[in-house]
C-alpha cells in the first residue's frame, strides 16, 4: 500500500485514494507491467495474450494477503479467491480463511 500512496502523492495528487476505481486501476496497471515484463522483446499481440494467460501466483500490493493472480489459456479470470470481511467499529476486519471464488468452489 505504501507504493500506491507514494504514487498517488507524486503522480496523481488530485486523485481520490479511497476511490475503488483508483485502487483497482493501480492494481490492474501493476498486472499489465508484469505481463509486459514476461513478454521480453516480443510485444506482438500473440505474445502479449500468451503472457496474460500465463500469470502464476502473481501478487500486486493491492490484493489482500493470501490472494494471488493466476491465469491460463483456458481460464482468463485473474482472481479466483476471496477473503470475507466485516465492518467493525471504524474499519473493515478480515475473518476466516481465504476461500475459492470458483463456481462450485
Amino acid at each position: 500500500m505504501k507504493q500506491f500512496l507514494d504514487f498517488m502523492a507524486k503522480d496523481f495528487p488530485e486523485g481520490d485514494k479511497l476511490d475503488g476505481g483508483t485502487v483497482v486501476g493501480y492494481g490492474v496497471a501493476q498486472t499489465l507491467v508484469q505481463v509486459l515484463k514476461q513478454c521480453g522483446d516480443d510485444l506482438s499481440r500473440e505474445n502479449v495474450m500468451k503472457q496474460a494467460a500465463s500469470l502464476r501466483n502473481f501478487r500486486t500490493e493491492m490484493l489482500l494477503p493470501g490472494i494471488s493472480i493466476n491465469t491460463s489459456a483456458t481460464d482468463f479470470a485473474p482472481v479466483s479467491q476471496l477473503q470475507l470481511m466485516r465492518f467493525k467499529g471504524e474499519k473493515w476486519e478480515l475473518f476466516g480463511d481465504v476461500i475459492s471464488a470458483d463456481v462450485g468452489g
